[in-house]
């Protein structure tokens, strides 16, 4: 607003003085009342304001890298913002917003993670970045100016989405602490959208004990936090309510489960057990050596038990002593012997998965061809085989490092060595009971599993999705198996209701389910109203201030 010159008018406090009466002081200041005439500005047009946005109408796009903890980060993200109206597209062109969760494991990762940023700035996309990378290492260059979500306030993704929205950035890092102490992380019970409706994921705990002189995933998701039984225990229940056929479990360490509030994960175990309906399965994820050996025998109790997979990941890193205390494994070799020999003794057919890092450091070659034999010997079905990243801020990063052609030259052998044999050839000819949940990469064929957690392709009738199926093995391959339908009578619903729908929100408070329902529909028309009025009232503004 246009203010009267200074020069005509005196301070106020000069104007008015104790000795003035009203009627003088109001005759006196009628003289200091100059009109002035206000200039039309020659273009009133003015853009709408940032205020004008309305939240939760524009398009996210989502992209995670990493382990199925990410994964159910992920989909607890997308629950929540599309309970508040966001939508959720698998188009990233006409995304609004683009969500990245990132993983600090590995460098490929990270720079996927990294190329996606440039691109999202190349196509002024806003950004929100989530994930390991930005946690654990949050002063990084390429991320100055982002907003970012911690990998503990997941719950609070809305509330960032939005002001990046409005063009702010806004940076939340903190964990979540219970009378000073970590927990989990977010409640479990938040809304979600599960990327496959079949298989619901349970992050039953965050963070590690331990801390390998390799790995980042200490600095992004700290110290252990573990969740407490019972809500474990509420959010299976309510999966299968919902249709769910299939749980895994997830975390950084599932064996170190517990220790931070005094429970063990086979307590946690036999709780989830009850809860599971006929005809569905629960999987076990990740867990190193030192963490599992004190309940071994309660372990392969649980991996018997016919509704969950006899399958359990133990990774072993290197079958050398040296290097395993390079590595600040906490075991020795002889320990991972005596996991996989007990499971393997008293779980008959049981699945040991397993990972190996080629080129660590301080590996020389007869360390590298300890875990040669290793691997020779017990033919793992399942391999994860990796070259030595060296990873910022890690003690290993800091180590000599061994030359690049030498690392690649061990890789290669591993994976020829892997390639060599073929582990499922002896269950030609079966008869096995798949659960099926997922579609093959091809499109070709539908994806079950049986006991073991082995890959056994069905045909792709509709019909058998979701469903407890009995086939004949006719063909075995070195990473699947291939099932043919003995009768349509051998096809069993799990004890669950159907699943909700592809995109559709899970434990959602009703106020928003999906896109097209009622309640969203209200708050868009409250919303428009409002706009509409503010648009009116700065018009209505515009036009007096004008005469």
């Amino acid at each position: 607003m246009p203010v009267a010159d200074s020069s005509l008018i005196d301070d106020i406090e000069d104007i008015v003085n104790k000795n003035s009466s009203p009627g003088e002081i109001r005759q006196e200041n009628k003289r200091l009342v100059v009109p002035k005439s206000r200039r039309i500005k020659q273009t009133r047009e003015e853009p709408v304001q940032a205020d004008s946005i309305i939240p939760g109408t524009q398009k996210v796009w989502l992209k995670t890298w990493g382990c199925s903890h990410n994964n159910s980060d992920s989909e607890y993200m997308a629950g929540q913002l599309a309970s508040y109206g966001y939508k959720i597209t698998d188009d990233s062109e006409s995304a609004d917003l683009w969500l990245l969760n990132s993983c600090t494991v590995k460098n490929p990762a990270e720079d996927h993670f990294r190329n996606e940023i440039k691109k999202a700035r190349e196509k002024q996309k806003k950004i929100v970045v989530a994930g390991c990378v930005p946690q654990g290492q949050p002063r990084t260059d390429y991320l100055q100016g982002l907003s970012v979500i911690g990998v503990q306030q997941i719950d609070r993704v809305t509330e960032v989405v939005e002001e990046t929205l409005k063009g702010h950035s806004v940076r939340l890092y903190g964990q979540k602490k219970l009378e000073g102490k970590k927990v989990g992380g977010a409640a479990l019970s938040l809304p979600k959208i599960r990327k496959n409706p079949l298989i619901e994921i349970i992050a039953i705990n965050t963070g590690c004990l331990n801390q390998c002189t390799y790995c980042k995933t200490k600095h992004a998701r700290g110290e252990l936090g573990s969740y407490p039984p019972d809500e474990i225990v509420a959010r299976a229940k309510q999966s299968f309510e919902e249709g769910v056929v299939e749980i895994w479990l997830t975390s950084e360490d599932l064996g170190a489960y517990g220790h931070d509030i005094g429970v063990t994960l086979p307590q946690l175990l036999w709780k989830l057990v009850e809860v599971i309906p006929e005809g569905a399965r629960m999987r076990l994820g990740m867990t190193n050596p030192p963490y599992i050996l004190e309940h071994l025998e309660e372990m392969a109790k649980i991996l018997r038990h016919p509704r969950v997979y006899s399958f359990l990941h133990v990774p072993v890193q290197s079958a050398s002593d040296s290097v395993l205390m390079d590595m600040k494994r906490e075991y020795c070799q002889a320990d991972f012997r005596h996991v996989t020999d007990f499971l393997k003794e008293r779980v008959p057919g049981v699945t040991i998965a397993t990972d190996v890092i080629c080129g660590f450091p301080t590996e020389t070659e007869d360390d590298f061809e300890e875990t040669m034999k290793l691997v020779e010997e017990y033919e793992f079905p399942s391999l994860f085989i990796n070259q030595f990243f060296p990873r910022p801020g890690t003690p290993a990063a800091k180590m000599p490092r061994i030359p690049a052609q030498l690392v690649k030259q061990r890789t290669k052998k591993i994976s020829e060595l892997f390639h060599s044999y073929r582990p499922y050839d002896h269950k030609m000819s079966e008869i096995q009971q798949v659960l099926v949940t997922e579609t093959s990469h091809d499109q070709q064929y539908y994806v079950g599993h049986n006991k073991f957690y082995d890959q056994v392709l069905v045909p792709k009738n509709e019909n058998l999705m979701g469903k407890m199926v009995t086939v004949r093995i006719v063909e075995t391959g070195k990473h699947f198996l291939k099932g043919q339908l003995l009768s349509d009578k051998d096809i069993v619903q799990p004890d669950v209701p159907l699943p909700l729908k592809k995109g559709q929100v899970s434990g959602a408070s009703g106020l928003v389910q999906i896109e097209n329902n009622s309640n969203h529909n209200i708050f868009m028309a409250v919303s428009l109203f409002a706009v509409l009025i503010a648009i009116v009232w700065r018009f209505y503004s515009l036009f007096l201030g004008t005469t």
